[in-house]
């Protein structure tokens, strides 16, 4: 073998060694690439810039607030007719869609899963005036969150897990009958004062504003005089 052929076999081979090294980093960077999104994709990875929020956004601690009661005599809600949206303030990576798998397991109605800005604490129920049954439902088998009411029309109700959530309690030792009505914890505000505010709100705006003149055709109140040149009816 001369030396031009000894030269063009290691240029040749030189040549490969680059190919197979620029492959290799492709090859990897795809891996790890597909490794990340499918972790994203499973709420196996958190990360922040891709927290959003949600429809009622928790603080950061889930620290005891006003609840109101349930409505006098509701009974607890079939699971199936609760929809629930599960959120993960923790900061554990895939803890909400193990959450929502067991809500789902239970007979729940699962809505979306997200991560959520941190809680401390069990974690946070947040439900509107038509959730309020449906919160204390789920609340049997969250027995540490707080109730948090939000101002939403529909019935859903959100369920932020905090940083010391353990878990829902097993089905066996959730005491609530689907025949007994509902009852909440000592101190709480009576329903009834959440509907009897709306209604009062309701009422004002239904006043006529200070000023404002009866309309035309009504008659004058007693006591009141006709207009000049009006005769008095006979």
């Amino acid at each position: 073998m001369t030396d031009q052929d000894r030269a063009r076999m290691l240029r040749r081979r030189h040549v490969h060694e680059r190919q197979a090294v620029v492959f290799g980093v492709l090859i990897a960077g795809l891996g790890v690439a597909g490794l990340g999104a499918a972790a994203m994709y499973t709420d196996n990875l958190s990360l922040p810039f891709f927290e959003r929020g949600f429809s009622a956004e928790p603080t950061e601690t889930a620290a005891a607030v006003a609840t109101y009661c349930p409505p006098e005599g509701a009974l607890p809600v079939p699971h199936d007719q609760i929809t629930v949206d599960v959120f993960n303030g923790a900061g554990t990576a895939g803890l909400a869609r193990q959450t929502a798998a067991a809500l789902g397991a239970l007979g729940f109605v699962v809505g979306e899963t997200d991560n959520a800005p941190s809680v401390t604490g069990t974690g946070r129920i947040v439900y509107g005036p038509a959730g309020s049954a449906a919160a204390y439902t789920l609340q049997a088998y969250v027995p540490g969150a707080v109730l948090s009411f939000a101002d939403r029309e529909d019935a859903s109700v959100d369920l932020i897990v905090g940083s010391e959530f353990q878990g829902l309690l097993p089905a066996e030792q959730v005491l609530v009958d689907p025949a007994t009505p509902l009852v909440g914890p000592d101190g709480c505000t009576p329903f009834s004062a959440l509907t009897a505010s709306d209604a009062d709100q309701a009422t004002e705006g239904d006043q006529p504003a200070d000023g404002e003149q009866p309309a035309e055709g009504e008659q004058p109140a007693d006591g009141e005089q006709p207009a000049d040149g009006e005769q008095p009816a006979g």
